[in-house]
């Protein structure tokens, strides 16, 4: 039986999913935290951008504070942090790196990061660019829940110091998630925000085989794309689709495709929510190729890679129906088994006790070299 643990998040954001995937992950794994009895606090900075694109309130679970700054979070959030078992600082948020250092100070719990862009943190802490954090405040994490598994754990480790670096990646909300039987209005679509890195793949393998083909269907649905791309008639731009909708928006396609950002391609094992989303809705998925994908879904039998447009175009015209069918529902099956959001808050609270663990193992290390303190908290960190 599970022990219920009083977990404060710092995150990026909990209501407001535009031009972010942290919300709809936040959101899926907080309730499935919630409903093994563990009780949850999101601390979320008030940005004028989430608050100015706020998705329906009634999807929020736990419990939502928002704070105006590192002086308005230290005042009426210190007794919550500090009593608080676990203590998760997500990437992105706004003055990470300051607000990491008093979690650190402050929690007397075990202490997490939450990185849901691990090799874009990676590239820019060896580019001495990550404003979220700091290489001299990874050791300083009990736990390092990393967006990404493969090589990059060891990198974590190894380089950076983290003394726990464990792989979480996203999941599915299969509640909200789910095959409808809806009219097919798209043979191949697509759901992200704009990046440079993702614009390329994304012309390859979407825009080019629409050219390609007068007589298919597209659909591109996300923010931030520039005016100046130039879009096929048969593309259907969507500016924005809010959680509620992406399950129609997945039902309705023949195919789903996925891009993956350049930095996630070249550490591999990384996989985006929209992956597990589109899976766990049953849409045959053609992805680009990147290391590790194969451990996740198996190529041609639950996911189709493809580099080229004329393969997209094979995936979407030749494909029999029975066969794209059994494709998606496989690819569900393994959502279900593998990737839901239950299955990460399981891991989460095992990964707290190995953290706990950890410490201890380490604080006895310390008290067995001669003329050395443990390693402890001062009273003044925690007050």
């Amino acid at each position: 039986m599970t022990i219920p643990l009083d977990i404060v998040f710092l995150g990026l954001s909990l209501r407001s999913s535009w031009g972010n995937g942290h919300a709809t992950t936040y959101r899926a794994l907080i309730e499935a935290l919630e409903a093994e009895g563990h009780r949850v606090l999101f601390l979320e900075r008030d940005v004028p951008w989430y608050a100015q694109h706020q998705d329906a309130a009634g999807e929020l679970p736990g419990t939502l504070a928002l704070y105006d700054g590192l002086e308005s979070l230290q005042d009426a959030h210190r007794a919550a942090v500090e009593q608080a078992d676990l203590v998760v600082v997500g990437s992105y948020v706004p003055d990470g790196i300051a607000v990491g250092e008093w979690a650190q100070r402050t929690a007397r719990g075990v202490v997490a990061f939450y990185d849901i862009d691990t090799p874009v943190t990676v590239a820019r802490l060896e580019q001495g660019g990550c404003d979220y954090l700091h290489p001299r405040l990874i050791p300083g994490y009990d736990l390092y829940l990393s967006f990404s598994g493969g090589p990059l754990l060891r990198t974590l480790t190894g380089r950076y110091g983290a003394p726990l670096a464990l792989p979480f990646y996203c999941s599915a909300d299969v509640r909200r998630y789910y095959h409808e039987p809806l009219k097919r209005v798209y043979d191949l679509g697509y759901m992200g925000t704009y990046s440079d890195d993702r614009q390329p793949v994304l012309q390859r393998l979407l825009l080019d085989p629409a050219h390609d083909w007068p007589g298919g269907r597209f659909a591109v649905a996300g923010p931030q794309y520039p005016e100046s791309i130039a879009w096929p008639e048969n593309v259907e731009r969507i500016e924005h689709l809010g959680p509620a909708e992406h399950r129609a928006f997945y039902n309705r396609q023949r195919f789903t495709l996925n891009v993956t950002r350049a930095d996630m391609v070249a550490a591999g094992w990384s996989p985006s929510v929209r992956l597990f989303e589109a899976a766990a809705c049953a849409t045959p998925i053609v992805s680009d190729r990147w290391p590790g994908i194969e451990t996740l879904f198996e190529p041609g039998r639950e996911i189709l890679l493809a580099d080229t447009p004329a393969q997209v175009l094979a995936c979407l015209r030749e494909m029999p129906h029975e066969e794209r069918v059994a494709m998606g529902r496989r690819a569900r099956s393994r959502v279900l088994s593998e990737h839901t959001a239950a299955h990460r808050a399981y891991a989460l609270a095992r990964y707290f006790d190995r953290a706990v663990q950890n410490r201890t193992d380490r604080c006895r290390t310390e008290r067995t070299r001669p003329g050395q303190e443990p390693p402890v908290r001062q009273p003044e960190e925690v007050s």
